[in-house]
């Protein structure tokens, strides 16, 4: 019975395949609700920014369905393929992206005002960890970078990862066996320099509030 279920559901999602290569508007809806989240979590990461992330998920399937004609008829191979597809858009928006780069670090994180002030919190410290993070890729080479966003945040194998890239799984293990090391030691600096400019920028005003009450203690 889990043959013929397994064997189905291959058909299944070779036939789905047919389709889109065929130009079927709701099959390749169903493909972009299949993988829309993994493109997504890869451009986040990637890009650091919410509003840039959402441009490269767009971008990614406009081009997979200018592109539905090499769609792989092999049921695993459409996530390596729209990942592929991603890594290239990514490089192409990367420039401008740079340009912005400043800009966008003065501005606070696009997010709705919400109802829990827990929430708002918890928004920060990822706005913060996401900032360090992407500081912290853009100091790897790009190589290193692209198989970080794959294979570790994105959840690719090897395999799929090589295929998206267009390189041989034992390149894609030994950029990641390098980059690991040193996204880790370099998201921790990122981390550590911004605490420090934090509380760099809150010791001038701390003076300020208590520079005309000498006979008060400080740390009331």
């Amino acid at each position: 019975m889990g043959t013929r279920t397994s064997h189905r559901t291959y058909q299944d999602v070779t036939s789905i395949h047919t389709r889109i290569r065929d130009g079927d508007p709701d099959s390749f809806r169903h493909l972009f609700r299949s993988h829309a989240q993994i493109v997504h979590r890869y451009a986040i990461r990637a890009t650091g920014d919410w509003a840039t992330a959402e441009d490269v998920v767009s971008l990614t399937f406009l081009e997979a369905w200018r592109l539905r004609a090499k769609l792989p008829e092999e049921p695993d191979g459409a996530k390596a393929w729209l990942m592929g597809i991603a890594v290239n858009v990514q490089r192409n928006t990367n420039r401008a992206a740079r340009r912005h780069e400043k800009a966008l670090a003065r501005m606070p994180a696009k997010e709705a005002v919400p109802d829990i002030a827990g929430e708002v919190v918890g928004r920060m410290a990822d706005a913060e960890q996401l900032t360090a993070a992407k500081n912290a890729l853009g100091k790897l080479r790009r190589s290193e970078r692209e198989v970080v966003t794959l294979c570790v945040w994105s959840g690719l194998s090897y395999a799929e990862a090589a295929e998206a890239l267009g390189v041989a799984v034992g390149t894609v293990r030994s950029r990641l066996f390098r980059a690991r090391e040193r996204l880790r030691k370099l998201a921790e600096h990122e981390l550590r320099q911004h605490a420090d400019e934090t509380a760099a920028r809150r010791r001038p005003e701390h003076f300020h509030l208590h520079l005309n009450r000498p006979n008060e203690k400080w740390n009331r």
